[in-house]
């Protein structure tokens, strides 16, 4: 292998690296600045006092995942002026002003508020708090919008001219670059895989807790909130993901081939390959386990519907099956598994069983990092089904890469393993331990210093709950 090939495989492997780590933060983020939403909205509407103490258990983790998520992304984007930058030079100005959106809006938003949310529950009144827990979530999901547009921009590529320096600029209105083809699929897909990845997590802590015996009510509560969202959510996102896959069929058909492993075409329906070992260089799946013209079904809904294979395409122009294959089938199947849980608690309740079943309690304790593996699984099936384009089917990735020499790519993807395995090795560590910790009544603020204000002491500051009114449905549960 020539140095340049060994430069580019360190640069995309670096990038791997670092996007891994970051997209694990921000897909529970999303998610969970959602929950702690609903948590204080219900507290507010009802005034019961357990809602107010998963709120405060839970923005304490939020706080710790935030930050990890914020420190991956800043690190992961130095990548574009040093790794990529000729990818930077040639499609920075299309991508260069979303990016600049996605802080002035999403990131300058969840900023100003992040404070308030998690300080600020004995400072500013309730009505205020709240907003400013609501615009954290918003701030979260239009981040979410930003990042996905830029992403989906370089899948499906619109609304571009090539100017004399041979970048890309913008040819017309901004909308068409921003809603391009798949962007509305992929943004739907992605911010619901966030939603799971929380509930997953959620429930995965309740049922821990469960296990254990310390089924208090706050337990009881957030199992029962973690079931009710695999059950409702796990089958839209199946139904989402067959839309987003045939979006992905009309505009990058060479990676549903990939997904697929159909190497050959199929003139009279193409069967659905479950399981089998892909061999790019025999271009063939051996021991492949099939469903006769499931495929067809499933992506032109007739049987008899004919697909074709990567055969119709250039070797140089496609993209490595045996890695897009199975990434494909693990996020799958971790998807029916997730279904699978929300129709094992749906029967728990029938059952009245929820909260003592423990075979229930031992699937969802074991699905909690599931999501997590989703989304990576998801991810790689996109970027890696993509190549060996970087701007589809205008740019390649070997042609985006800077001119560093592969011994300075390898020292920085060196430093930032050991780095990055280091310090969110002990965040998340931390984030396990809090965990592990069950929901107290009375749960505290992040913040746990005396407060003075005019006209109190800082015993009568910081004792007792936060919120003087009666829980109004105190005694009537």
């Amino acid at each position: 292998m020539d140095a340049d090939a060994t430069a580019l495989i360190l640069a995309r492997a670096q990038f791997a690296f670092t996007v891994s780590f970051h997209f694990i933060f921000p897909a529970f983020s999303i998610g969970l600045a959602s929950f702690l939403a609903v948590l204080e909205g219900l507290w507010l509407w009802t005034g019961r006092q357990r809602f107010l103490d998963l709120f405060r258990y839970w923005v304490k983790i939020f706080a710790i995942a935030f930050a990890m998520g914020v420190v991956s992304g800043i690190v992961m984007s130095y990548q574009f002026g040093t790794n990529w930058s000729v990818f930077s030079d040639r499609a920075g100005p299309v991508i260069g002003p979303l990016m600049a959106y996605e802080v002035l809006t999403a990131f300058f938003l969840e900023a100003g508020f992040l404070g308030v949310m998690l300080f600020g529950m004995k400072r500013v009144g309730r009505g205020l708090h709240y907003a400013a827990t609501c615009m954290v979530a918003l701030g979260t999901f239009i981040s979410a919008f930003w990042i996905l547009s830029v992403n989906s921009w370089m899948q499906t590529p619109v609304g571009y001219a090539v100017n004399a320096a041979g970048q890309f600029v913008p040819a017309a209105g901004w909308a068409e670059i921003v809603f391009n083809p798949s962007f509305p699929y992929r943004l739907v897909h992605t911010v619901i895989a966030a939603y799971l990845t929380t509930a997953l997590v959620v429930g995965g802590v309740g049922a821990w807790h469960l296990l254990r015996g310390r089924a208090t009510e706050q337990v009881r509560t957030m199992f029962s909130m973690a079931m009710w969202m695999a059950a409702i959510v796990a089958p839209i996102q199946i139904f989402v993901g067959d839309e987003h896959g045939l979006n992905t069929l009309e505009h990058q058909p060479a990676k549903v081939m990939a997904m697929e492993g159909h190497f050959q075409s199929h003139p009279d329906g193409a069967p659905l390959i479950l399981f089998g070992f892909p061999d790019d260089d025999a271009e063939t799946v051996h021991a492949a386990i099939a469903v006769s013209k499931l495929s067809s079904l499933i992506l032109k809904h007739d049987l008899n519907a004919p697909l074709a294979g990567l055969d119709t395409i250039p070797k140089a122009d496609r993209p490595p099956v045996e890695i897009v294959f199975w990434s494909f089938r693990i996020m799958v199947g971790l998807g029916f598994l997730m279904l699978g849980l929300g129709l094992f608690s749906l029967l728990a309740r029938l059952r009245h069983r929820l909260y003592d079943w423990r075979a229930l309690h031992w699937f969802a304790l074991a699905m909690g990092p599931a999501g997590f593996v989703a989304v990576i699984a998801g991810w790689v099936t996109t970027e890696v089904g993509r190549q060996p384009w970087v701007v589809y089917g205008l740019l390649r990735t070997a042609d985006a890469r800077a001119p560093i020499a592969a011994p300075a790519v390898a020292a920085s993807l060196a430093a930032f393993a050991a780095v990055y395995f280091v310090v969110f090795g002990i965040g998340t560590v931390y984030i396990l331990k809090l965990m592990g910790k069950p929901p107290e009544p009375g749960e505290t603020e992040p913040a746990d210093a005396p407060i003075r204000s005019a006209g109190t002491t800082p015993a009568a500051a910081t004792d007792g709950d936060t919120d003087p009114r009666p829980d109004r449905t105190e005694g009537a549960e």
